[in-house]
């Protein structure tokens, strides 16, 4: 009996994913920077949360957060577009809105030149807001002070983003004790496929089940063509194949929020233009935080075995945190289900319904949050949140957001397993 009402709740959970085109489409619309996908700077939104269980109150919570708001992570980003608008300046084949990006752009360039990959003071206030954020909505948690773990990839900005999360629950209360952590020796728990991991491991890799469908979805992805013709006249002899270019145009614009230069490139692009090409852009981040799901399972074998601890009060802690990249977070939400995003759906025109790459985006973070009975006898319960909204996972509950953690732990472990064999 168990096992059917295990199957029909998640066959109704499936449902409910697939059932949400509509508000997909409508939350983009009422904010259309979320089509920058992984470029979203976070968003201050606040959620409702649903009370716990009577006699439920939280302890501790796990952590895993992204970087915040940083300058283009690649040089070259910024060196090709210098290239290529001089050149076209010089040649004079820029419209007057390229002429207009130019000289703003060449006025930037020198602090762009110099803050590649770093983080930037909107993503340093990304960090302390979200540290305040969940000071307050879980203060039994905090209010008496404790220890705090705090680990980073050895990656400046993260290191920064730590800093600066850390610095904030101190301030909301002196009597919290924070370890600041970034090495090789837990990057294992935050960062596994790092290089320098002396505990990486290898994983099984896999593409997921729409790119067989792949010509069953129309792409609309003209962009790249249209925003060339508003900044050239002409593209003879200018460095760089069209595509490049074009792509690069828009990945500087996705970037512009970031590093607070909006309105750099004038209407060269609007986020119209880019609400209209991300079920296309969606569909290639689902496959990039897809195939490498299972690298994350260090990261959440190290939240069970920290939880563990937690609750057979081997450790103190009332938190564990960690600081990382979209490149682990994105494929972690994937590897744990968070509200479906392990449905891997064979319809293309579904994906957008169980992933959206702006639950990936700068400052983007998972909590899980442990709650305790004052009855010793009665389950650890659990709920996670995704970006401060409370998410499903894929396991059965009566309580919803609200799981025992028993149900939680067995189920991702029999996932590892299954992986590892």
């Amino acid at each position: 009996m168990k096992q059917l009402f295990t199957t029909l709740f998640l066959v109704f959970t499936s449902l409910t994913v697939f059932g949400q085109s509509t508000s997909v489409m409508d939350e983009l619309k009422a904010d259309p920077k979320k089509a920058y996908g992984t470029d979203y700077p976070y968003s201050h939104q606040v959620y409702r949360m649903t009370k716990a269980p009577k006699g439920y109150k939280p302890f501790y919570i796990s952590h895993y957060g992204r970087h915040g708001s940083r300058y283009y992570w690649n040089a070259m980003l910024y060196r090709e577009l210098d290239s290529l608008l001089t050149t076209a300046h010089r040649k004079r084949v820029l419209t007057p809105e390229g002429e207009a990006f130019y000289t703003k752009f060449e006025a930037a360039k020198e602090e762009l030149a110099t803050g590649v990959s770093e983080l930037t003071q909107l993503g340093w206030e990304q960090h302390q807001y979200i540290a305040r954020t969940m000071y307050n909505s879980f203060p039994e948690v905090f209010k008496k002070g404790g220890n705090v773990l705090a680990i980073s990839s050895l990656t400046g900005r993260c290191v920064l983003s730590m800093s600066a999360f850390c610095q904030e629950l101190v301030q909301c209360n002196p009597k919290i004790e924070i370890r600041e952590q970034s090495s090789r020796f837990t990057l294992d728990g935050v960062v596994p496929t790092d290089r320098q991991n002396p505990l990486k491991r290898e994983f099984p890799q896999s593409t997921p089940r729409y790119e067989k469908n792949k010509d069953k979805f129309h792409s609309v992805d003209t962009l790249r063509d249209a925003v060339i013709k508003r900044v050239f006249t002409s593209t003879e002899g200018l460095p760089g194949n069209l595509h490049h270019i074009g792509s690069n145009l828009i990945n500087l614009y996705t970037s512009l929020p970031s590093i607070q230069h909006d309105g750099m490139m004038g209407n060269i692009i609007t986020d119209k233009d880019i609400v209209n090409q991300w079920e296309d852009s969606n569909l290639g981040s689902y496959s990039w935080v897809f195939k490498p799901r299972y690298d994350m399972i260090p990261i959440l074998e190290d939240i069970i075995k920290k939880a563990d601890a937690v609750i057979d009060g081997s450790s103190d802690r009332i938190s564990d945190l960690r600081f990382g990249h979209d490149t682990c977070l994105g494929p972690l939400t994937v590897l744990m289900g968070l509200n479906g995003a392990d449905i891997d759906p064979e319809d293309p025109y579904e994906v957008k319904n169980c992933y959206q790459n702006w639950e990936t985006g700068k400052a983007s973070n998972m909590q899980l949050v442990f709650y305790r009975s004052k009855k010793a006898k009665d389950d650890i319960l659990v709920k996670c949140l995704l970006n401060g909204a409370e998410v499903k996972l894929p396991m059965a509950t009566n309580q919803y957001p609200y799981y025992k953690w028993s149900d939680v732990r067995q189920f991702y472990l029999n996932r590892i397993n299954s992986v590892k064999k």
